[in-house]
């Protein structure tokens, strides 16, 4: 039998980020604060202590930082037409478990939004026309502008130790950084990281040809830092184990590490762990939520917790799939257009341009989450896109993260596969290649949406949240025309040639289900075998594509880190 629970002033449903920041902001106000966590607290545990915290395959490839997927995993399809099936395993879409959310396992990369970001359809049609936009991309304004933003930016940044060079203080530029940053009022509270090999190789690269590269902005802490709240951050030791790991040594901003400690100081403010909320309170008639249900996954035990206020600060998945089983807003129909809830689902579009050199030592295991140098000459609309067909555009950058051993293997296109001439390019190349990235945007499409799933539930009982989502034209045209950019900078800057140009990728039959593709998406096997695993996804009931991390191309992401994708 359910439980009824005392009521409280404000519930968060999700310990990550935003609850985390948001109840920061009610410290002191006598308010009673709670947080429900559907996960544990990793501080001191196995995921956030030597040696075990350097176990590759339990945190990177395992991902046993994220959300359990075989209690609740999402269904994919590529089309409205289609039917959705379960995917198995996620390697994007990498939703946090644990106090501190996906914050733990984040890279760190820290980007402001663009000063147009904000009102983009404003900015897209004022420069190129009220026809130039395509009628299936639904992008839009925020209701609300950068300039009102921008002392929350400031704010973030002192608050979790922010290291940077900034490119445009009050409106004036400043030489190595970003120039086409929106206007801050202070510099950043840590200058930036050490710049690897690799991002040094990157800088000469691409100032050669006209560019101006500066450091990623970063939230791996160079040097002891202590936050306005007297919160402390230790020096990045450039491990090489951040994105997918905890960080042992307290440099990677968290939550877990500058918020929560500061949170259970508070009287008014309790954390309960291992609370999986299973639905929300809605009174139609006030159209007001009351409280949440949620289960106590060590006792099975139902409660209902009552609040004068619900906010819910988890992963957009989980954000949404409360909103649509709890009949809260008219969920999205791409027939018609109408509804909001789960509308312009939205992603990123990675791809990169792998580059070789004999006399450089690349060492990729010296490394943080964002020890990158970078470009910005094409994302988002810093550059002219009349008459290229498409909008958007992505940073680019010199992706070194990690030299793990499982997951890093960069070779030269050619190389066998298995046996000792792969086992030598592997010891031949390991120190001597990185991946120049790109990071691209992705805009909403009236296709790529979030609903309830007829058929599949989860071991709860409740409906699985649907994705439908594909990489549509404009992805494919804007990756190809900023790959071939990065590409223009690495073809007389290598030893050995890099992949081909084109999207490529390696199809591979999946043996974890004796179900093959029978929804693949269209008669062109190119397009379909690119579009899943551009996800990141391993999808059990569909055709695959692995090995792409050293292609150009649609490509996972590998990191789980903040970007600046396109509004909706």
């Amino acid at each position: 039998m359910i439980q009824r629970l005392r009521k409280r002033a404000v519930v968060f449903v999700g310990g990550g980020l935003t609850a985390g920041l948001a109840a920061r902001q009610m410290m002191g106000s006598g308010l009673d604060i709670l947080v429900l966590e559907r996960g544990g607290d990793h501080a001191g545990s196995a995921a956030a202590t030597l040696p075990n915290q350097r176990d590759e395959l339990r945190w990177g490839v395992r991902n046993g930082l994220v959300q359990n997927w075989a209690n609740e995993t999402y269904t994919l399809r590529h089309h409205p037409g289609e039917e959705a099936l379960p995917v198995r395993r996620m390697e994007a879409f990498l939703p946090g478990e644990g106090l501190g959310g996906a914050a733990n396992h984040w890279n760190g990369q820290t980007w402001r939004w663009a000063e147009y970001d904000p009102a983009l359809r404003t900015r897209l049609v004022s420069r190129y026309g009220k026809t130039a936009l395509p009628s299936d991309m639904t992008v839009q304004d925020w209701g609300i502008t950068y300039a009102e933003m921008e002392p929350y930016h400031d704010l973030f940044e002192r608050l979790f130790g922010i290291a940077g060079q900034a490119g445009n203080l009050n409106g004036q530029h400043v030489d190595g950084g970003n120039p086409f940053e929106a206007p801050r009022g202070r510099d950043y509270p840590q200058p930036p990281l050490e710049i690897l090999e690799s991002g040094q190789i990157f800088k000469t690269a691409t100032r050669s040809l006209g560019y101006k590269a500066f450091p990623l902005p970063a939230g791996n802490s160079p040097r002891a830092y202590k936050n306005p709240d007297g919160m402390s951050l230790a020096p990045c030791q450039y491990c090489g184990h951040c994105e997918r790991f905890i960080c042992e040594a307290n440099a990677k901003a968290s939550p877990a590490v500058l918020l929560y400690p500061l949170l259970r100081k508070d009287p008014h403010f309790e954390v309960r762990l291992h609370a999986q909320v299973t639905g929300l309170n809605y009174d139609k008639r006030a159209r007001r939520v009351t409280g949440v249900r949620f289960i106590d996954l060590r006792t099975a035990q139902e409660y209902e917790q009552p609040a004068d206020v619900v906010v819910l600060s988890g992963f957009t998945m989980t954000n949404t799939k409360l909103l649509l089983v709890s009949g809260i807003g008219k969920p999205y129909d791409p027939k018609t257009g109408k509804g909001v809830v789960g509308k312009n689902f939205c992603y990123q579009v990675m791809s990169s341009v792998p580059v070789f050199f004999r006399d450089r030592w690349i060492n990729p295991f010296i490394a943080s989450g964002s020890s990158q140098m970078v470009i910005d000459d094409f994302n988002g609309d810093n550059f002219d896109h009349a008459g290229l067909g498409f909008f958007g555009g992505g940073y680019i950058y010199s992706n070194v993260t990690n030299g793990r051993p499982i997951t890093t293997r960069l070779l030269p296109a050619g190389t066998p596969r298995w046996g000792s001439a792969w086992k030598q390019a592997n010891t031949d190349w390991y120190s001597h290649a990185f991946n120049v990235a790109v990071h691209g945007s992705n805009y909403p499409h009236r296709h790529n949406y979030l609903d309830l799933d007829p058929t599949y539930r989860d071991t709860y009982g409740q409906p699985l949240l649907r994705m439908t989502f594909n990489f549509h034209d404009n992805d494919h045209r804007m990756s190809e025309y900023v790959t071939a950019k990065a590409a223009d900078g690495c073809d007389d800057r290598r030893d050995t040639a890099a992949a081909p140009r084109g999207l490529r990728c390696a199809p591979i039959p999946d043996d974890s289900h004796d179900r093959r593709n029978d929804h693949g998406g269209g008669s062109d096997i190119q397009r379909r075998v690119t579009t899943s695993p551009a996800l990141g996804c391993s999808q059990p009931l569909r055709r695959r594509c692995v090995g792409l991390r050293a292609q150009r191309g649609l490509q996972p992401d590998w990191t789980a880190r903040s970007t600046r994708t396109a509004p909706g």
